[in-house]
Parts: C-alpha cells; structure tokens; sequence
C-alpha cells in the first residue's frame, strides 16, 4: 500500500529520526512489528473494556481481534489499550461512582500516547458515557463499535429479561408468589450468552444513543453479542476509521446540538434510560454543546414510545433487532420531521441518507405511529418547589392511574435507613403513600446509585400493590419500570428541599403539567432549612474525596467540575 502523504500526529513519536524515535520503535519492536508499520500510517487505539470483572464486556478480545483486521487492510496501525471498566452488577458502591475515573483514564491514556484515531468498544452501562466522555476532550477521529446485548432469556417456557424480570421475581418471593428454588432456577436462565442486558436498560440505551448520535456504523446498536453480524461490524469500524483518520472527522463535528436534538428524539421513541439524561448531559458538556434538561422535555415530549420491549412493553433486543433495529425507528422518525436527517455520521453520510427507507419487518416490536406503545413517550422534566433545579420520570415505565396523584409522605433519610424499616409491620404506609428517600444523589450517595426504585413494603405487595409514587435524588437501572421520580435537583445532601420533607407531609405529582410539590407552607419550610444540618462527610481520602468535592448535580451530568470541555489531544511535552 502507497504511504500516506499526510502527517499524523504519530508522527511526533514514530517518525523521528532522532534518540527519541530510536526508543519509541525499538520497544515497539519487542512484540513483532514489521518495519513497515512505522513508517507514517495511521495509528489507530482500540480503547478496550475487556474485563472478566465486567459480565459484559467479556467477550472484548475477540470483537478487538476484528477490529484490528479491518485497520490492517485499510493501510493502518492498531494499537489496542486497556482502561478503566466498570461492571454495573459487580462494581460497589455504584458503577457511576467511577465513571469519571474511567473518562479521565481515557482521555489521558489518548493524549498521552501515538494515536491518530480510536476506536471505542463499549458495552457495559457506564463504559459507554465514559469512553465518549474522555474520547470528546480530546476531540480525535472515533468511532463506537457497542459489544451487544445478550440472546433472549427463556425460563419455563416463558420469556424473561435482565434486570426487568429479577425485579419482578424478587417481589413476586417477597409475596409468596414464587418459590426460592424457581427463583435461583432462573439465574442461568437469564443470562445465557456473551452481552449486556438484553432488555432497554441503559447499556441498550446507550448503545442506541450512539446510533442515533452518528457515533456508530448503521445498525450495530442491536446486533446480538453472539452474531456473526456483531464482528462483522466491528471489521468494517477498523476500516472505517482509517478513512476517519484521513480525513480528519473529528468528534466534535459529529456531535453538535443537531445531534444530540436526534437522540433525545431516539431516546423517546424507544422508551429509553433515565441515565441516558445523565450521560448525555455529561456528554454535551465535554463536547462544548449547550444543552438543558428543558431541551430534553420539549424534544422529547412530541415523540410517541414505538418500541415495544421491556421494562415498558414485553419484548426484548434480539426481537428489536430482528424487527428492523434502531434503523427502523429512526426512519419512521424521519417520516414524520421528527428526525433531523441532515446531521452527519461517522461513516461520511448524513443520517437521513442512512436510514431512508429503512423496512420494519415486525410491527408488534416496532409499533407505527398510528398504533405507538405509548401516545407521549420520552422522560418528563418536573419542576417544582420539591425539586426547582428538576427531576424525571419516565413516562414508558411509570403506571397511568399514578401519573397524577396526591399522597402523604414516608421518609427515608438514607437507603439504610430504608432497608431497616420497610418491611417493619408497623410502618405506616399504604397504596396512596408516597415514598421519599433522602442522600442519595451524586455526593450524599458518592456515585448516586441505582437505588430509586425502592422495593414496596412487604405487606403491601401481599395484598396485590406493585407500584406506588417513588421519589428519590437517586437514579434507577434502566432495566426497572414503576412511577419512580429520579434524580431531584439539588439533592438532599446539598441542601436541597428534599432534605426537608418530613413523613406525614403532602406531596403532589402531576406529569403531564411537569408538576412536583411538597405541600408545606413557605414559612415552614424556612424554620425546616435553619434547622437542618448537611451530613457530615467522610472524606476518607483518595478518589472518593475527589469525588465529592467536585461532582456536578445530576441536570449537569454529574461530571466533574473540572472537566467539562474540550482540551484537545496535544502533549505538554512530546520528549523525553
């Protein structure tokens, strides 16, 4: 292959011809490297998230195998790295807690080293928002190959979904619906393949989100990890990128507010996370994009939920995909305006070209808009006294007979607190309660974990109740359902008027005026505000004080203060 004639910034490393160039090469030779693969061709890092720790991602080695096949033909160089992985079922106290980390890994180990473009293997909820998130700072030419959900979960003759039916299982024992022994049966039932949670929880979300941003080759989003298609994909992203590299298409021209319009309106059509707001907030902060949570309801709010898969409807990703994928939504997006078809792509086409015309072959998985899963689909922005900077809920996921509702609250100052007295029998709480968890939000929580869909009171759920008014500044897995208000602006622990709920007070929820008020004189809230006292931190140290210390609220995207923007890929110092 002829040599490029354009100069790569791994030529800075490679292309020396001084002591400085001596080292760089000569170490890289100790693996092999023929002589010909320094000699001014794209270097392409493959950001891998391979982690025996990470469920997930296990199957990474071998999606990054092909990968480095379609870099090799395109006249490349690919080099694979390793970074920080978070697993979401493994990872304590939340794998949010390190998703920061994991963009700050990223984004240094791609300053830091000779690349001339990445590509980003994501998988596992948090490893997505993180790799792009650091990939943004530093604003190269990449691309997203998502690792896929695993096949369909099948137990006793039924289908089952990750995250979707474990919360179902688990109340159902709590209610002497189901016994243990069918309970641990179905752990081997549910997870049985190579990928992520197969129903639209936030890895699903995410994947589609990179879709829908341009960020990913039409159509990888909903491949299974298992097929062929999967690695097929990956081949054709090494090839890809090395195009990327040549022409210089950066992130920052792929992520603009048109963009991010698209995967707010994608988000709502497939009744996607409440983390995906997070995520892309954080997202849209490093690629220097303005975008508010008040975006996010007036996108969003126009947009029917067509997707019929768990936790909102009953089907699940390899149905999704089968049906058409994320293609087939955005084309039926695009046929009604509801998709800005002009936005670019990393494959070099806009993505109405992409998706036009795209076919949905099953229409029970991917409703048409005459028949939609939900008439109002998306995630609702509230406002209110209780929550003035915002919370959400999610429309596709919550109970319509709870959409507005009027209840006295029963507080919980902590989730230990909660765990210590919900099942109590002397609890007073029935169906028209409405159930309020304090400190657990980005710093009262560090990490804000996945603990808003609190579990209902045991007796409660042996007289047939399965959901109720939830309110919390935590978030919730994207795989739950229920009427669960998230991610309250500002969170109890920073003094928010969460904190200064008390059970017995009357709340009020009303979705569709994006209402959320805590029925307490003004006066009395202000006696209540003197009084409280913030929670003393623990501040042991290490990335933990880091953490807390710099950690935006959720409407920002939880990133940390000092890393919002763009810093580019420069090396304050190339030598030696």
């Amino acid at each position: 292959m002829a040599k490029d004639e354009k100069t790569y910034r791994s030529a800075s490393w490679f292309g020396l011809g001084d002591r400085d160039g001596f080292i760089h090469r000569s170490w890289m030779r100790n693996q092999g490297y023929p002589d010909d693969l320094f000699d001014g061709r794209p270097v392409i890092g493959i950001c891998n998230t391979f982690s025996e720790l990470t469920p997930c991602n296990g199957h990474f080695r071998q999606i990054a195998d092909y990968v480095k096949r379609g870099v090799y033909e395109a006249g490349g160089f690919p080099l694979e790295f390793p970074v920080t992985s978070t697993g979401e079922t493994l990872v304590r106290p939340s794998a949010m807690f390190l998703r920061n980390l994991m963009a700050m890994d990223v984004e240094e180990s791609i300053r830091a080293n000779p690349i001339d473009g990445v590509v980003l293997l994501t998988g596992c909820d948090k490893t997505t928002p993180g790799l792009l998130m650091g990939a943004a700072s530093c604003d190269l030419p990449s691309i997203v190959v998502p690792g896929g959900p695993m096949l369909s979960g099948r137990f006793q003759g039924t289908t089952i979904g990750s995250g979707t039916s474990v919360w179902q299982f688990s109340e159902e024992v709590r209610a002497g619906k189901m016994s243990e022994a069918d309970f641990l049966e179905a752990e081997s039932c549910m997870s049985r393949s190579a990928g992520h949670c197969m129903t639209m929880g936030t890895a699903s979300t995410m994947a589609s989100m990179c879709e829908s941003l341009g960020l990913t080759l039409p159509g990888a989003a909903a491949i299974p990890a298992v097929d062929s298609r999967r690695y097929k994909t990956a081949w054709l992203t090494g090839r890809r990128i090395v195009e990327m590299v040549r022409e210089d298409l950066r992130l920052s021209k792929i992520l603009t507010r048109t963009a991010f319009e698209n995967a707010v309106r994608a988000n709502a059509a497939i009744g996607g996370s409440t983390n995906a707001v997070i995520h892309l907030m954080a997202l849209a902060g490093r690629a220097e994009v303005a975008l508010s949570l008040e975006d996010w309801d007036e996108w969003g709010r126009e947009v029917p939920t067509l997707v019929n898969l768990m936790p909102a409807g009953r089907f699940l990703m390899e149905d999704f995909y089968y049906a058409g994928g994320l293609p087939g939504v955005l084309a039926r997006l695009l046929e009604r305006n509801l998709l800005r078809g002009e936005a670019p792509t990393v494959n070099g086409r806009t993505i109405g070209e992409n998706v036009a015309g795209t076919r949905v072959w099953n229409e029970e998985v991917i409703r048409p808009f005459d028949k939609p899963l939900l008439a109002s689909g998306g995630i609702a922005v509230l406002k209110g006294n209780l929550a003035p900077g915002g919370a959400l809920v999610k429309v596709a996921a919550a109970s319509k007979n709870l959409m507005k509702h009027t209840g006295r609250a029963v507080v919980f100052s902590s989730i230990e607190d909660y765990k210590a007295r919900i099942d109590d029998p002397a609890l007073e709480i029935d169906e028209t309660s409405v159930m309020v968890l304090q400190n657990c939000g980005p710093k009262g929580y560090p990490g804000m974990a996945e603990v808003g869909n609190m579990a209902l009171p045991e007796k409660l759920l042996k007289k047939g109740v399965r959901d109720m008014v939830r309110i919390s500044d935590a978030r919730m897995s994207g795989t739950a359902y229920g009427t669960v208000v998230l991610h309250v602006v500002p969170e109890a622990a920073d003094g928010g008027p969460l904190a200064l709920v008390r059970t017995g007070d009357i709340i009020e929820l009303d979705v569709e005026a994006r209402r959320l008020h805590l029925d307490v004189p003004e006066e009395e809230l202000q006696h209540r505000r003197r009084q409280w006292q913030p929670p003393k931190p623990s501040f042991p140290g290490g990335y933990q004080e880091l953490y807390i210390r710099h950690v935006q609220q959720a409407d920002k995207g939880c990133d940390f203060d000092f890393l919002r923007g763009r810093r580019g890929a420069g090396v304050p110092k190339e030598n030696h």
